[in-house]
């Protein structure tokens, strides 16, 4: 593969993108002609109220998903279906409790094919990323859920994506624990240079994570926004360009 393709592996292109469901006979829009393009590499982040259609929105990036109109290209080739280019992380990590933490990230690498020697070698480098290598033999029951997230995380990882997905990853964590994972995957979006596309309802977790923030919006016809987050990384959120950003956010939500 030549450099110039190398360069844009993972770049997401979504084009007039629509999707609707019926529920109880009633039709439903819940997306309507969303276009975007996510370069290689970069970080976005969705957000908007209830009912936006943020994580339908990543199910049918993930292939999860159908769309009634239009279409997902990553790297210029339309998605039809899940596919080894995409990792979703859920707000669950749904872990296998009877493996240990390293066999639950050596799991789908084996299901792939690879000999279980090397995908327990793949697998104990992406333990050691996350911070888990004390922790190998650990089964779920044993970890704290920051613990069993960072698992999540690395089992992502170790299948190589170019794009990682995530759906509100740290919505069930306490505050401090949060903040913790938000700063771990920073830095493993650093190190492991993926398209990161990240659904979550907390705004400072947005400004934090993200290169720009994808608005969509509730009401019918409504258009969807965009902000660039133009800080540098790592990023201070006491710093008063931060705070500034999040207010914005704040306002476009009438939160302030």
């Amino acid at each position: 593969m030549a450099l110039a393709e190398l360069a844009t592996r993972g770049e997401v292109t979504i084009r007039n993108l629509s999707k609707s469901f019926s529920i109880n006979g009633r039709h439903l829009n819940v997306l309507q002609a969303v276009n975007n393009q996510i370069r290689a590499g970069e970080s976005l982040a969705i957000v908007g109220a209830s009912g936006s259609g943020k994580t339908t929105l990543l199910r049918v990036l993930a292939g999860l998903e159908e769309a009634d109109r239009g279409e997902v290209l990553i790297d210029g080739q339309p998605v039809h279906g899940v596919g080894t280019d995409r990792a979703v992380i859920f707000q669950e990590p749904r872990l296998l409790p009877w493996l240990s933490v390293l066999d639950n990230v050596a799991f789908p690498l084996e299901n792939r094919g690879l000999r279980k020697a090397e995908a327990r070698d793949r697998a104990r480098h992406y333990v050691e990323l996350v911070g888990l290598g004390d922790f190998t033999e650990a089964l779920p029951a044993q970890l704290s859920g920051g613990m069993a997230q960072r698992v999540g995380i690395a089992r992502a990882l170790a299948v190589k994506p170019e794009i990682l997905l995530l759906d509100e990853p740290f919505g069930a964590l306490d505050a401090m624990t949060k903040i913790t994972m938000q700063e771990e995957l920073a830095r493993i979006w650093r190190e492991e240079k993926v398209t990161m596309i990240l659904v979550t309802h907390d705004l400072e977790e947005a400004v934090y994570l993200a290169d720009r923030v994808l608005i969509l919006a509730k009401e019918k016809g409504g258009r969807t926004r965009e902000i660039d987050i133009d800080l540098p990384r790592p990023r201070n959120r006491s710093e008063a360009r931060f705070v500034k950003f999040r207010e914005q956010l704040l306002n476009e939500f009438g939160l302030h």
